[in-house]
């Protein structure tokens, strides 16, 4: 009996020492994989961190492209308040794509504005011929007139 009782013993000391190995291999086997996700955790962080440097940087260029599209710079506009406004409206935009979109809205105003200029340049500039022609058409008139009074006169 006591000799059964010895195997039973031995048994379930073996049995126990397997399950032993089987739990340590299941909690090396978590540990790699906890220890793979924690890396691709930081490596994940560490490009969201860089990804939101570069958006950063990029809204700060943006938002200097958009100054200098407005003509802001310090005492390039007299009003005050239109400054104020104008950087608390830069500063409002939270994101890059609103920024990108309001640069082209902005670019866009831009090339209006261009295109208006250079339609008024070209009308001035038709305005100032036709006056031209027109003046020196008068001056030929009165000096024809002129003319043909003093050859009236001499008459």
């Amino acid at each position: 009996m006591t000799q059964d009782l010895t195997q039973q013993w031995l048994t379930e000391i073996q049995t126990l020492k397997l399950q032993m190995i089987e739990f340590q291999n299941a909690r090396d086997e978590a540990w790699e994989s906890s220890e793979k996700w924690r890396k691709l955790y930081n490596t994940e962080a560490e490009q969201r961190r860089r990804d939101t440097q570069l958006s950063q940087l990029a809204i700060a260029s943006l938002k200097g492209e958009i100054q200098q599209l407005r003509g802001i710079e310090d005492g390039s506009l007299n009003d005050a308040s239109s400054v104020t406004s104008i950087r608390e409206e830069i500063d409002s935009i939270g994101s890059v794509e609103e920024l990108q979109a309001k640069l082209i809205a902005v670019t866009k105003e831009r090339d209006r504005l261009q295109q208006a200029l250079k339609t008024e340049q070209e009308s001035h500039a038709q305005s100032r011929k036709s006056l031209t022609t027109a003046l020196g058409d008068a001056i030929d008139s009165l000096t024809r007139e002129r003319g043909e009074k003093e050859e009236g006169v001499r008459s």
